[in-house]
């Protein structure tokens, strides 16, 4: 019982030093609800500054952002291996409500196309589409091919509807990010976006997602997300999928977060 009760001191320890290194690494975001730090906080030093400033993809998502009215969203750097540990671990290293609330952009293409559909021009009878779905939810192909059916009223036959997760080689060349880095902010390709039902009524109702590079993820507002980017709600999932770890696992993944620390 006591070395339960050591452990779990140290990852409290852990994941407040984690947390240290983010926000060191990220300064700033761009809700004024959620900002990291204040103007007043941030050190007077040029090298700092330079040290510290945004990415590239966060000046550029977050100007997109910005410009669709989106006023709340944050962005947040994770370790190299974030996708290494359990759900549990991510969900208090974005600090985000719960393991529902971390999701994920995965790009579909419907195998089974008329011959004429060859892009997204049509977003009701598109090529291709990106759902954006929880990491704890079973995600149904079929729903999204009922749901596609229902959406053009019935003029499209049912069997033209056949969706499958493209080749990461495709999925890059259609919006721009590499596996595990997509987002649906600032894609190379207008793809529509269905957003699973269950994400809208996540409370409280601000859901996480990748943020255009993989050690880099967006927290944003739900109803401000569905506003700009997601037209097509529906149910595409079945359930949450069970999630258990062990002691001795967790224990090993933290182990890794202390070398990460370390190594800062």
């Amino acid at each position: 019982m006591e070395a339960l009760v050591e452990l779990e001191k140290v990852q409290t320890r852990i994941l407040q030093r984690i947390s240290d290194l983010e926000l060191s690494n990220l300064p700033q975001t761009f809700s004024s609800s959620l900002s990291l730090a204040s103007a007043d906080d941030q050190p007077d030093s040029s090298a700092t500054a330079t040290a510290t400033a945004p990415s590239a993809t966060v000046e550029r998502l977050s100007a997109i952002l910005c410009v669709n009215g989106i006023s709340d969203f944050t962005f947040k750097k994770v370790a190299s291996d974030y996708y290494d540990l359990p759900l549990e671990v991510r969900r208090d290293l974005l600090g985000a409500a719960s393991i529902h609330h971390l999701c994920k952009s995965i790009v579909l293409v419907n195998t089974q196309a008329q011959s004429h559909i060859t892009d997204c021009s049509d977003r009701n009878n598109s090529k291709y589409y990106v759902v954006v779905i929880q990491y704890t939810a079973r995600f149904s192909a079929e729903m999204v091919k009922n749901f596609l059916y229902a959406l053009n009223d019935g003029k499209v036959p049912k069997k033209r509807f056949n969706l499958r997760l493209v080749t990461e080689e495709t999925s890059a060349a259609l919006t721009g990010y590499m596996h595990n880095a997509v987002t649906c902010i600032g894609m190379k390709t207008d793809i529509p976006v269905i957003l699973d039902e269950a994400i809208a009524k996540l409370s409280p109702d601000f859901f996480w997602m990748g943020g255009g590079e993989v050690d880099l993820k967006l927290g944003i507002r739900t109803p401000e997300f569905i506003n700009c980017w997601s037209d097509l709600l529906s149910t595409i999932s079945t359930g949450f999928v069970e999630t258990a770890y062990t002691t001795e696992y967790l224990e090993e993944k933290y182990c890794r977060q202390i070398a990460f620390c370390q190594g800062q």
